[in-house]
Order: structure tokens, then sequence, then C-alpha cells
């Protein structure tokens, strides 16, 4: 059973139940800061959603990054909202169900960060 003090890129995204309010700005300050720890580079907006943005060399290279990033997703069935034309890939990572943050998005964001 995992631990809530594993390393976010070592967990498992788990589906939230109904109900479930998002993350307040305490709960999102304390991921952030394990988020972080493992990977920088991501910002939370408005306490609502996670946002990074990767730079490449060509199109090709951000096209590969997002299909690594599709094939993750899929395997956690968690999936980012997914910006990129030459150059650059940039994701937006929050719960739907809930319009907020969940420990989820920042266990994804973690995995995303070692697919780089």
């Amino acid at each position: 059973m995992p631990n809530k003090f594993d390393k976010l890129s070592s967990r498992v995204c788990t589906a939230c139940q109904g109900g479930t309010p998002p993350m307040n700005e305490k709960e999102i300050a304390v991921f952030k800061r394990r988020l972080d720890a493992e990977s920088s580079d991501w910002t939370v907006v408005d306490n609502h959603h996670l946002l990074k943005r990767w730079e490449f060399d060509d199109f090709k290279s951000a096209l590969e990054f997002v299909n690594k990033v599709g094939a993750l997703a899929e395997s956690q069935s968690h999936h980012p909202n997914i910006r990129f034309s030459w150059g650059f890939v940039e994701l937006t990572i929050w719960t739907h169900k809930i319009n907020g943050l969940h420990e989820s998005d920042f266990i994804l964001a973690a995995k995303i960060n070692s697919l780089h």
C-alpha cells in the first residue's frame, strides 16, 4: 500500500470519488513542495491547475514527447490538456470531475517529468 510520503512519481493516479472537493490552498502548497522536490518548473495557476511548458528543437521531438505523455496518461487513466506546435509542448493538468486539483494531478505531473 502506498505511503503518503512516497515519491509522487512512484505512486499511481487514482480516480476521485463523486463529491470529493478539490484541494484547498494549504493542501496544494504541500503537494507543490513535494512536486518541486522531484521536479521543477510546474506552476500552480489560480489554485486550480498545474501548467508547464517544454521547449524542443523541432516539431518531431515535440510530437514524440506528446506521444509519450499520451501513453503515460492512458496507463494512469488521467489525462492532461496538451497544446503543442513546432518547438514546444504545454501541458495543463487538473481533475475535470471536481474542477480543481487532486493528488493525482501532482502524481501525473511528477511522472511526466520523468519522460523528458
